[in-house]
C-alpha cells in the first residue's frame, strides 16, 4: 500500500507538471509579445520584502521587464546577473502597478495589502464607478512599463475609502507564488516617445 501510494503521488505530481507546461506553451504561442522562459530557483516569501530568483538560458533579460505565468502577473525584474534574475513579486511592500477593472473606466494603482499572501488592493478609483465582486483586474498599460491586459486578480470586495471620494477595491491575485516553479519574462519594449516626453517634463519641472 505504501508503494502504491507513493507511485500515485508521483503520477499526480507529473500530471500537474504536464498541465502547467502545456498552459505555458499555449501562452507562449498566443502571446503578441516575445516571452522568455525562466525557472524559479529560489524564493523568499516570508516577510514584507519578498523576492524570487529565476534562471534563464537567454541573456536578453533587462531590468524592469514584466514576469508572468499562465495565470497572471507575477512581478517585475529588478536585478540581472548572468543567467540569473531577481524578481520583485506582487507580494512585496514596494510593488505598485497601474491597473484597471476590465471593461470599465475604473483605473487605479494596485499594491499588496500584506495581510495575506495573495490579497491585493486597487486604490484611487472614484466611488461613482460601480465595481462588483468577481470582476477581473488587469494591467492598464498607462505606466509604459507593462503591456496592457495582463490579468492580475479578481475583485473580492469593495469598500468606500474613509474621508475621500474614492473606493478601496480588494482582489485576490490569480497566480500562487508558493507553488510557482516556471514562468515567462515578457520582452516588452516601452514606447520610446512616451519615455522621452517624461524625461523632458522632468527636466522642465
Amino acid at each position: 500500500n505504501i508503494l502504491l501510494q507513493d507511485e500515485l503521488s508521483r503520477l499526480r505530481s507529473a500530471e500537474q507538471q504536464n498541465r502547467v507546461l502545456r498552459e505555458l506553451l499555449n501562452l507562449r504561442e498566443s502571446s503578441s509579445v516575445p516571452l522568455i522562459p525562466v525557472k524559479v530557483v529560489a524564493k523568499d516569501l516570508t516577510g514584507m520584502s519578498n523576492s524570487l530568483t529565476v534562471s534563464s538560458e537567454e541573456d536578453s533579460i533587462r531590468m524592469g521587464l514584466p514576469v508572468i505565468n499562465s495565470d497572471s502577473l507575477i512581478g517585475q525584474v529588478t536585478l540581472t546577473s548572468g543567467k540569473y534574475s531577481q524578481i520583485l513579486p506582487y507580494s512585496n511592500s514596494l510593488f505598485r502597478i497601474s491597473a484597471q477593472v476590465q471593461g470599465t473606466r475604473a483605473y487605479g494603482i494596485v499594491s499588496w495589502t500584506a495581510s495575506s499572501a495573495r490579497e491585493l488592493v486597487l486604490q484611487f478609483v472614484p466611488q461613482t464607478i460601480q465595481v462588483e465582486e468577481g470582476q477581473l483586474v488587469e494591467t492598464s498599460g498607462f505606466s509604459n512599463q507593462y503591456s496592457p491586459g495582463i490579468p492580475i486578480g479578481e475583485v473580492t470586495r469593495v469598500e468606500p475609502a474613509e474621508g475621500v471620494e474614492t473606493q478601496t477595491i480588494y482582489l485576490e491575485a490569480y497566480a500562487d507564488l508558493s507553488t510557482l516553479s516556471e514562468a515567462f519574462i515578457m520582452d516588452f519594449e516601452p514606447d520610446s516617445t512616451i519615455n522621452e516626453l517624461l524625461e523632458e517634463q522632468q527636466e522642465i519641472f
